[in-house]
């Protein structure tokens, strides 16, 4: 006499929470798609190009390296050359950077010129530094401060340069005046001759060059 059939042994089926948590994870009952889609939309976007005007060179003010003129050595002028239908375009310096032969500069006419000039190059006011297809580039020298002596005679005309020049300092001449550097070295050594000197803005063109054991 058989028993009673039993029923085939099945699983339960996995009933949603009564919270609501379901295969994803998510306490709401969202799908994967759903979750997915969220994170796609609120993840970052790549960066897109900036609307400054930057380039690869890094200058904010979109210069780029190929509008930068190298110059390794100041411009020789032809005997017919004629630059009178060239902008003319100036570079200022003073007499310290005059000496700077590697350095990128900006004219007064916003050009910027890197300088590669061979090794103890000294620019001078009045040169011609470029010349481009439309344009030149004369160097002007900058007023700078200085002690301007007028000397009573040529013996202490020659005795200032010698002690000048013995301090390793530069000189220069402005017509009836001697000009030095307004340092307090040279306001010392003006002060212990007893010449009489004032301090004035003057363009310094230098006699020489010379070598300060300070520098």
């Amino acid at each position: 006499m058989g028993g009673p059939e039993m029923a085939p042994h099945t699983p339960p089926s996995a009933a949603r929470s009564s919270r609501g948590l379901d295969r994803s994870g998510s306490l709401d009952g969202s799908s994967e798609r759903e979750v997915s889609d969220e994170m796609v939309a609120d993840a970052p976007t790549s960066p897109s190009r900036s609307s400054s005007p930057l380039d690869r060179s890094g200058d904010p003010d979109g210069s780029s390296d190929r509008d930068v003129v190298v110059v390794t050595h100041p411009h020789v002028r032809g005997r017919d050359e004629d630059l009178s239908e060239h902008e003319r375009d100036t570079l200022v310096l003073t007499a310290e950077e005059r000496r700077w032969g590697r350095r990128r500069v900006t004219t007064t006419g916003g050009r910027t010129l890197a300088l590669a000039l061979p090794t103890g190059s000294v620019l001078t006011p009045g040169e011609i530094l470029h010349v481009g297809p439309d344009w030149y580039v004369v160097v002007e020298g900058a007023p700078e401060p200085v002690l301007a002596v007028t000397p009573a005679s040529g013996e202490e005309a020659l005795r200032i340069a010698f002690e000048v020049g013995n301090r390793h300092f530069t000189l220069a001449l402005d017509g009836e005046r001697l000009l030095v550097p307004d340092d307090p070295a040279m306001d010392q050594l003006l002060t212990r001759l007893g010449v009489g000197f004032e301090r004035a803005q003057a363009v310094f063109v230098p006699i020489g060059t010379g070598h300060r054991h300070d520098v």
